[in-house]
C-alpha cells in the first residue's frame, strides 16, 4: 500500500496542488486547511509523513510541529516544511523545533517528492530496525508504536470486528505474543511474561507479521482487532 501524507496549508490553490502531484508520484494524501483540522484528523489516522505550511492563523507550523513532537504517537514522525519564510533565520528555526526538512517556496515538486521518498525510507529502516529484523531497534520508534497501539485499544469497541475472510494458524505461543502485543506491552515486557528471551519474542512478532500480511505492531494490533484474533 502506498504512504499516506497528511498536507497542511490554508492557501487552497496551493494545497490543492500539491496534493494532485503527489497522488500522480503514487501517494495517498489526506488535505487539511490549517493545523486544528490536521491534529483532529490525526487524532484517528496515523501518517507515514506530515507535510505543513508555516504562516497560517490561529496555529502556526512551529506549534503545530511542537504539538506533534510532545505527543508519544508522532515524535518520530516525518514533517516536512514548506514555506515562504526562507531566510537562514526561519530554517534553523525550524530544524531546532525539530523538522525534517524544510523547502522554501516557490518549490520544484520533484524536490519534494525526493524529499518525502527519502524521509520514508529512512523511516522504514528505523521500523524493521524497531520490528526486531536489525540488531539495534529504534527505541522512539518502538515508544511511537506502543503509544499507537494504546489509542487504538481505547477505540477498541468502535473497531467493528468482522470474521476473518480466511483461517490463520497460530501456534499456542503465537497467540499468547499477540494477546500481549494487543495489550501494549514491548518485547522486553512479553519476554518477561513468557519466561522467554527478547530474541525469541521478536521472532515471534516477525512470524505474526507474516501470518497477517501486517508490516509493523499498530498494524497487527488493528488486524488483530478487526478479525477478533485477541482472546
Amino acid at each position: 500500500m502506498s504512504a499516506q501524507l497528511l498536507l497542511v496549508d490554508d492557501e487552497p490553490g496551493l494545497r490543492e496542488a500539491v496534493k494532485d502531484f503527489l497522488q500522480e508520484s503514487g501517494f495517498r494524501v489526506q488535505v487539511a486547511s490549517n493545523a486544528r483540522e490536521g491534529w483532529e484528523w490525526m487524532q484517528q489516522n496515523i501518517p507515514d509523513l506530515v507535510i505543513s505550511d508555516i504562516m497560517m492563523p490561529q496555529v502556526d507550523g512551529y506549534q503545530f510541529l511542537k504539538q506533534l513532537r510532545d505527543d508519544p504517537r508522532f515524535q518520530a514522525l516525518p514533517v516536512v516544511f514548506l514555506t515562504a519564510k526562507g531566510m537562514t533565520g526561519d530554517r534553523i528555526q525550524g530544524y531546532q523545533a525539530g523538522v525534517d526538512a524544510y523547502l522554501p517556496k516557490p518549490f520544484d515538486p520533484d524536490e519534494l517528492v525526493a524529499i518525502v521518498e527519502n524521509l520514508l525510507a529512512r523511516r522504514n529502516l528505523s521500523s524493521t530496525a524497531a520490528s526486531g529484523e536489525g540488531d539495534t531497534p529504534d527505541i522512539a520508534e518502538l515508544a511511537k508504536q506502543i503509544a499507537q497501539i494504546k489509542a487504538l485499544l481505547t477505540q477498541k469497541n468502535a473497531i467493528a470486528q468482522t470474521p476473518a475472510p480466511f483461517t490463520i494458524d497460530l501456534t499456542p505461543r503465537e497467540q499468547s505474543v499477540l494477546n500481549l502485543v494487543t495489550e501494549g506491552l514491548m518485547n522486553k515486557e512479553i519476554a518477561r511474561r513468557l519466561d522467554t528471551s527478547v530474541r525469541n519474542v521478536e521472532k515471534y512478532v516477525s512470524r505474526l507479521f507474516s501470518k497477517t500480511g501486517t508490516n509493523s505492531r499498530t498494524e497487527l494490533v488493528r488486524f488483530a482487532l478487526e478479525h477478533g484474533l485477541t482472546n
